[in-house]
């Protein structure tokens, strides 16, 4: 009876898992398809040595903490305000979620034209009006840039979590709270935050998976550069697939983006696995 599901599985994410492998220790370039042949552990020591890994993986790592704090911190407060009640509460939630719908190349292009462009756009605007000189984001914080957009399109989705979960607090507990005397911050650090851990380790498990990711924003706006300043690990994998044409390469970098993904999900699932055990 599982039969059937185990070979969908099997084919549609062991095969291609299993042929990135494969082809990790082939020599196979598209551009000189005449060199085939097994290259053993090559394309590994190739992306070892290659000057851009290592800032990658840096990069990497700074993008999905920076957008985690982001949405995170964001998304609770957020989630608070939306929580109260106000006038038109329903539009303004659909406001507050309509990014996580838009196409990350699309955001890509509205951040960079429409509101980080230094010619014309909002934020050139602000700093004219306000006297300043317009900063070229994407040349000199070409990280920072990308962390905005990514955290932009993110924050809906931990909004929506950490605003489900705040209305799942008992209103019971907050009045008996606030009848001890509790102030506003002292109703957050002992009452509000604690209920909210689950659902903050939840998020933060599954944007990290879908963060390691991250390379369409990269493309559109600054092409991993100036040099390697906003290259990360995947749009490097990129530019040695899809630009460089080198297949057996770019499944060794996949097979590194793999392993590093599956060592912060171990990491993460037993942090969740600890505070649900709590």
């Amino acid at each position: 009876m599982l039969a059937p599901a185990v070979g969908l599985l099997f084919l549609w994410m062991i095969y291609p898992l299993l042929r990135t492998i494969y082809y990790s220790f082939m020599r196979y370039n598209l551009q000189r398809p005449e060199t085939y042949g097994f290259a053993g552990w090559n394309n590994y020591f190739y992306f070892y040595m290659d000057p851009g890994f290592w800032p990658a993986i840096l990069n990497t790592l700074v993008l999905v903490i920076g957008v985690l704090i982001i949405t995170v911190v964001g998304g609770i407060l957020l989630g608070m305000l939306l929580d109260q009640p106000i006038f038109g509460q329903g539009i303004v939630r659909i406001l507050v979620i309509s990014p996580f719908f838009v196409m990350p190349p699309v955001a890509a292009l509205v951040w960079k034209n429409m509101i980080l462009s230094p010619s014309y756009g909002v934020a050139a605007d602000i700093a004219k009006f306000f006297g300043a000189s317009p900063v070229d984001w994407f040349a000199q914080y070409p990280l920072f840039s990308v962390i905005m957009i990514v955290a932009w399109q993110w924050l809906p989705f931990a909004t929506l979590i950490l605003l489900t979960a705040l209305q799942s607090l008992d209103g019971e507990q907050k009045e008996a709270a606030e009848m001890d005397g509790a102030g506003f911050f002292s109703r957050f650090w002992h009452l509000t935050l604690p209920h909210l851990a689950r659902s903050i380790t939840v998020v933060i498990l599954i944007q990290t998976i879908f963060l390691l990711g991250v390379y369409a924003e990269i493309l559109v706006t600054t092409g991993g550069g100036p040099g390697y300043a906003s290259t990360n690990l995947p749009y490097l994998i990129y530019k040695v697939g899809s630009v460089g044409g080198d297949v057996g390469r770019a499944s060794a970098g996949g097979v590194i983006a793999v392993i590093l993904a599956n060592i912060v999900a171990i990491f993460l699932m037993r942090a969740v696995g600890k505070n649900l055990d709590k």
